[in-house]
């Protein structure tokens, strides 16, 4: 990165975001604002369309808050929190972003992350590869996304709608743009979920095997190596059924393997 670093500024409150403008104008060798946004949708937009070395980011905002917005990223910008509540002002963002700010945001402790960021860009010139901060901040989203336990989920039976347990449940498995639960007794049933959605909602144990198929490791009865570093997983359900996992996800196979 090169000085002045391409900024942005997003903050719901415009007394907050005039004050710290005219503040980071004072650094002008240091920052270039770019743009601004007002909430966190406007926040994605803006980033999307000037790739910013930097942003001061407030936590609090409508829409999309700022850890929201930082999850939605493909790209981590450096990134410095602003906010008028202490309580987020904890040692989590001391570690894991490059600073925080409480407003109003004073000049001597801006100066303070002024020379943080100085250093780390300096540091960061001399080496390629991503920020220790960016990763550090994505692993600590990552740990606060909430994990919500799930026991059972619907499907639609003619007029009804059945809960299956997840203890019941083997795997799932994709048949063109269909996705279909399958359960111990051997029955199956359409689900108005996709894979991906499903990945993302179920728990730890649940293990996405192939572009088509995410298995119950509770439930599996054993594993053959196929051909092309695939492997067939044989399940402890009524049918014995059978899933290929794909050659890309043999890792996780073998971890399975490992345990």
């Amino acid at each position: 990165m090169q000085f002045p670093l391409k900024t942005i500024l997003i903050d719901d409150e415009p007394l907050a975001l005039s004050r710290l403008r005219r503040l980071l104008e004072k650094h002008s060798d240091t920052f270039n604002i770019v743009s601004e946004a007002k909430n966190g949708a406007e926040g994605l937009v803006e980033i999307d369309r000037h790739h910013p070395d930097v942003i001061f980011l407030d936590i609090e905002m409508p829409l999309l808050n700022g850890f929201e917005m930082l999850s939605k990223l493909t790209k981590m910008p450096l990134v410095v929190f602003s906010t008028a509540y202490d309580q987020y002002a904890i040692r989590a963002f001391e570690e894991n972003s490059v600073d925080y700010l409480l407003k109003p945001v004073e000049n001597e402790r801006l100066m303070k992350t002024i020379e943080k960021i100085r250093n780390i860009t300096q540091a960061g010139n001399g080496h390629t590869g991503s920020n220790p901060y960016s990763e550090n901040l994505l692993r600590l989203l990552e740990e606060m996304k909430p994990k919500r336990e799930i026991f059972s989920l619907s499907v639609k039976s003619g007029d009804r709608i059945l809960l299956i347990p997840m203890t019941e449940i083997t795997h799932f498995e994709a048949e063109e743009k269909y996705v279909f639960l399958n359960t111990l007794d051997g029955q199956k049933y359409l689900l108005n979920y996709t894979l991906t959605s499903l990945e993302e909602k179920l728990p730890t144990h649940y293990l996405r095997v192939s572009r088509a198929g995410i298995v119950n490791s509770h439930h599996i009865k054993e594993i053959q190596k196929h051909f092309n570093g695939k492997y067939v997983i044989v399940m402890r359900d009524r049918k014995a059924s059978q899933v290929t996992s794909g050659s890309t996800y043999g890792d996780a196979i073998r971890h399975l393997l490992d345990n």
